[in-house]
């Protein structure tokens, strides 16, 4: 139980970092304020100050499908992961709303990693490494939604004997 709510603070702040560093970018490359380039690389220095916080090509395709859009699918991946972290500190297990984390976290997890390769793939050259990231998404996706069936079947068995009781 103390194990699950620190994985689930520890993926809570690292989505919440995720999604505002993706905003951040987006609005320092939209209006040019924090940003230098220098050699062909666009530079994204931290806030109120010269110190460089990102440095990426200073194309838009390399913009949107290598840094905007991985930073944004990940945001949400560690958002939706700390909500099955939360399913696990609750006191009761089975119930409908757990359920619809488990599900939502893996079909995201199914889906959303092969819908954006197939997306990037008409833009620019996929890496080879990035369809093994794919396929431990899935790997990782059909291992959640195991567990959401064994999760949706205790809860079943909870309203059968909440009713025979």
């Amino acid at each position: 139980m103390i194990i699950s709510k620190i994985l689930f603070f520890v993926t809570r702040i690292l989505g919440g970092l995720y999604l505002i560093t993706g905003i951040y970018g987006a609005f320092s490359w939209a209006t040019s304020t924090n940003l230098q380039i220098k050699n062909n690389r666009t530079i994204v220095n931290y806030p109120f100050t010269e110190k460089s916080f990102l440095i990426l090509d200073s194309n838009t395709t390399y913009l949107v499908f290598s840094f905007l859009i991985p930073v944004f699918a990940y945001g949400l991946f560690f958002w939706l992961l700390s909500n099955v972290f939360k399913v696990f500190y609750q006191r009761k297990l089975f119930m409908a709303e757990n359920i619809v984390h488990l599900r939502r976290f893996y079909l995201t997890n199914v889906f959303l990693p092969i819908l954006l390769t197939t997306f990037t793939s008409f833009f620019m050259q996929i890496d080879r490494e990035l369809f093994l990231i794919v396929i431990l998404h899935l790997f990782l996706g059909v291992f959640v939604f195991f567990m959401s069936e064994i999760f949706n079947q205790g809860l079943t068995l909870q309203n059968e004997q909440d009713l025979y009781i």
